[in-house]
């Protein structure tokens, strides 16, 4: 028997979620030995296994509400676009990574017009952080949630969500993880006092935006207060011409390099990290660096939703852990010579940093499984698949011999 054939629909607006949907479907494609075709939207490296997106991923990672006004007429026209194409496109599964409120609406217009197709979404949405009643929502049009935290199985389930399944991130037998930690534990101690500072502006423009003209004044201080500190900001293609703009006129001067692999060097050489929250936040914490993390929302987000937040920290290393680790500062809070002196703190203070080090093992610990994500991911797609296959209207594979 040979091949067969699966069409899979994808919509991945964040860098992040590019890579978990390209995780996924290299695990999908290896461990059924399936040719796979894939359709939707995501970025370079969803592109990377043959998706030809169907616009640019970029116009939907947004952030703020804000951001979302502006561009909400071209967002409404892709919304409905993106659904009639996956209709008529038929594929075996559509799955939902990120940006949930544009995903889900789309996935909502697919069930109305497709309604066979197996709707999977992949990350649950923080209905822990704000607006749980989208759990029970979510039931109407997501068939099955792929959660990649530990907390958010029994989460979903006590909020009435689709069934969901923890499989865990991808984060936690990453390769190149691995070969930092491995790294930091064989390393003997620093003797001399030169430091290496990794800074992270998030991977959205209007993260960048925000964020490096307060960079710029924390690293001014802290050039004062720490001698001889490197710096080093690894970016993403799309953003070298904007992280540039930025620095070229900086009185100090930092390393900026571009890519993946960059980034993983920089964090194997890194003492200290000053970024903004998000994933990377628990990319540092497994990678044993510790960090200060900072977020400026824009002011319609900071009006409307940030009052409504149910969380008590936006860390993800402090929610994993359940406790005040990593130290972070938002919006007004965010003063560079508070941020500065923090950094300082997590390179002379042994006690501080050892804090953060020892918390960030037990993350690790907590963040292990027994099977790496993507597989599992991909079994539980496969069990679905199974289970509607004899369904009378489901999109039938090809196979070839």
């Amino acid at each position: 028997m040979g091949k067969f054939s699966l069409k899979i629909a994808v919509i991945a607006g964040e860098e992040s979620g590019d890579l978990l949907g390209a995780d996924l479907i290299s695990s999908l494609s290896s461990q059924e030995a399936c040719n796979i075709r894939l359709i939707g939207v995501g970025g370079r490296h969803l592109e990377g296994l043959g998706l030809k997106s169907v616009f640019n991923s970029s116009e939907i990672s947004l952030i703020g509400l804000g951001a979302v006004l502006k561009r909400l007429p071209i967002l409404l026209m892709h919304i409905r676009s993106l659904s009639r194409f996956i209709a008529r496109e038929n594929p075996h599964c559509l799955i939902i990574i990120d940006n949930p409120d544009f995903a889900h609406r789309v996935a909502k217009r697919v069930r109305i017009l497709a309604p066979s197709i197996p709707i999977i979404q992949y990350v649950a949405p923080t209905v822990w952080a704000w607006r749980p009643d989208r759990a029970r929502a979510m039931c109407k049009f997501v068939d099955h949630v792929l959660a990649v935290f530990p907390f958010e199985e029994e989460i979903m389930k006590n909020l009435g969500g689709p069934p969901t399944t923890y499989v865990g991130h991808r984060l936690s037998s990453y390769a190149p993880l691995l070969k930092i930690q491995s790294k930091r534990k064989n390393s003997t101690t620093k003797k001399d006092f030169s430091f290496t500072m990794v800074i992270l502006p998030g991977s959205r423009r209007s993260e960048v935006r925000h964020l490096m003209p307060i960079f710029e004044k924390v690293i001014k201080i802290l050039r004062q207060r720490v001698p001889h500190l490197r710096i080093i900001l690894p970016t993403l293609p799309h953003l070298v011409d904007d992280i540039h703009s930025f620095v070229q006129n900086w009185e100090d001067k930092i390393d900026v390099v571009v890519g993946e692999n960059a980034k993983w060097c920089a964090f194997s050489e890194s003492d200290v990290a000053l970024a903004a929250l998000g994933t990377v936040s628990l990319e540092l914490a497994l990678a044993k660096i510790p960090m200060v993390l900072c977020y400026k929302l824009d002011l319609f987000s900071k009006l409307f939703i940030f009052p409504k937040l149910m969380l008590w920290s936006a860390a993800l290393p402090n929610i994993i852990l359940d406790k005040p680790i990593v130290p972070e500062y938002l919006n007004e809070f965010l003063r560079p010579g508070m941020l500065a002196r923090q950094i300082e703190q997590l390179l002379y203070n042994s006690s501080l940093r050892q804090l953060q080090l020892s918390s960030f093992d037990i993350v690790k610990e907590k963040m292990e499984v027994e099977i790496p994500p993507g597989i599992r991911a991909s079994q539980v797609i496969m069990d679905l698949f199974r289970k509607k296959r004899n369904t009378k209207d489901y999109p039938r594979s090809d196979t070839s011999s």
